[in-house]
């Protein structure tokens, strides 16, 4: 675990930083990585008729690309940094070792421009994650810094396609240009809502898929702010799988609420006669809006969801209820409401909420106390109530946690890192303490997680 405190940053200089940057790159040069993924700028049609300059990607160009890992195996990414600024990346749901989890200062410095950093990323876990920075993460998400991660299973599914759907939403003016990414008042709020629906980088795309065959649609909700309710209509379909872990008893594929940070596999069987479309559609105020289109092609395979087995349950721990321990986590305003701290890493310039009435003071040299210390090997009980008239998604780093009661709703068995937290809500989950390291534990509305809506719990 790496975690450096202000006086090491301050002392050190750039060297200190420089140093500590390329640490995770440093005496591992004997070992080729599996993937050099460079941070680049970027220029993109996402919609048909007009370019969108500006733009930011893992790659050379176009849209992030999907990463691939086996179960269990190591698996070595070289980050080169060809930004003008600074940034790190965050593997959403993989619970890997703290010194790899990239969040600035906590774990790494910053990788400033030139630099590189090396991850080895090595999942206990199948199913379906996503990466992308935790520095300046409001900008850099929205110039399209997310791109999706599988990590496969031992045994072939027996799906006939994989089809990893990346769904958000660009701020976008009439040009087609970036307008402001955020205004303050919303971030107060529900947060600023995107202009431009997008899967893939594409607007309403079509995908020819095989007539009668089995897909698996992996659709991962990386926007920065919407909640949203989706439909599968077309075509039978079911839930096999929510934030990356296998569902004991699959759910249908409608009326699927997913907020920021969350994903869901689906088994979706294709129609038999060619030409026959499912769609994705999205509920709005306005009626549906069609986000993608698969089409039916070719001689029907006439394949059946039944053939699918159920996917292997991940090995995560199950606690001792009998014996946790609960910790109280309130979600709310900032007692302050202003004066958030800046750094290399950006801030809004404002606290609006608040983990336990303290706001976080951005992502700065010299971390602030952990919200909580974990005894590691333990079971936990958290309590998460929610006073504010907003829903916050809060995402766990480094472990994974159990649904456990609500006193809004039913709450299906679900094993996850990132549960919605809807209004006056109280949600009780449960975990064991089993990764060491300081993990970030916030809301994935990010301009509510950089106005004060952050911390970390301490696992020693």
């Amino acid at each position: 675990m790496l975690t450096l405190s202000r006086r090491d940053i301050l002392t050190g200089g750039a060297a200190t930083l420089a140093a500590v940057a390329v640490g995770g790159y440093a005496g591992a040069r004997a070992q080729a990585a599996d993937l050099l993924l460079p941070v680049t700028e970027t220029a993109h049609a996402l919609r048909p008729d007009v370019v969108t300059g500006g733009m930011m990607t893992f790659g050379d160009r176009g849209p992030p690309p999907v990463l691939r890992l086996r179960q269990g195996q190591p698996y070595v990414v070289d980050v080169v940094n060809r930004l003008r600024e600074a940034t790190v990346v965050h593997w959403h749901g993989l619970r890997l070792a703290n010194a790899m989890d990239g969040v600035p200062y906590l774990t790494q410095a910053p990788i400033e421009p030139g630099q590189r950093f090396r991850y080895t990323l090595t999942s206990p876990d199948a199913g379906t994650f996503w990466y992308h920075p935790h520095c300046n993460t409001l900008e850099q998400m929205a110039r399209g810094l997310t791109g999706l991660l599988i990590v496969d299973e031992a045994e072939d599914p027996g799906f006939d396609v994989d089809l990893p759907l990346n769904i958000r939403d660009f701020r976008l003016g009439a040009d087609g240009q970036f307008v402001e990414f955020y205004r303050l008042r919303n971030a107060a709020r529900g947060g600023t809502l995107g202009t431009q629906s997008t899967v893939n980088w594409q607007t309403e795309p079509l995908h020819d898929l095989p007539a009668g065959g089995l897909v698996r649609l992996r659709l991962v909700m990386t926007d920065m702010t919407r909640v949203g309710t989706y439909d599968l209509e077309g075509g039978e379909s079911r839930v096999i799988a929510l934030d990356s872990h296998p569902l004991a008893d699959p759910l249908p594929a409608a009326g699927l609420m997913l907020a920021p940070g969350q994903r869901a596999d689906v088994a979706l069987r294709i129609p038999d006669t060619e030409g026959q479309e499912v769609t994705l559609t999205l509920r709005t105020d306005r009626g549906p809006r069609l986000m993608a289109r698969f089409r039916a092609t070719g001689r029907s395979l006439g394949r059946a969801l039944a053939e699918l087995a159920p996917l292997p349950a991940n090995p995560v721990a199950g606690p001792d209820l009998s014996r946790a321990e609960t910790l109280d986590f309130v979600f709310g305003w900032s007692p302050e409401g202003d004066g958030a701290a800046s750094g290399i890493c950006g801030s809004l310039g404002k606290s609006f909420w608040s983990i336990n009435r303290v706001a976080w003071d951005g992502d700065t040299p010299g971390p602030m106390d952990p919200l909580a210390t974990l005894r590691l090997g333990g079971s936990y009980i958290l309590r998460l109530r929610n006073e504010t008239p907003n829903a916050h998604p809060i995402h766990l780093h480094g472990l994974s946690f159990r649904l456990l009661r609500s006193n809004r709703r039913a709450l299906p068995p679900l094993v996850t890192d990132t549960a919605l937290l809807l209004s006056q809500e109280t949600m009780e989950v449960a975990l064991v303490a089993d990764n060491p390291g300081n993990w970030a534990f916030h809301c994935h509305v990010i301009e509510h997680q950089k106005t004060g809506l952050t911390g970390y719990l301490r696992v020693a």
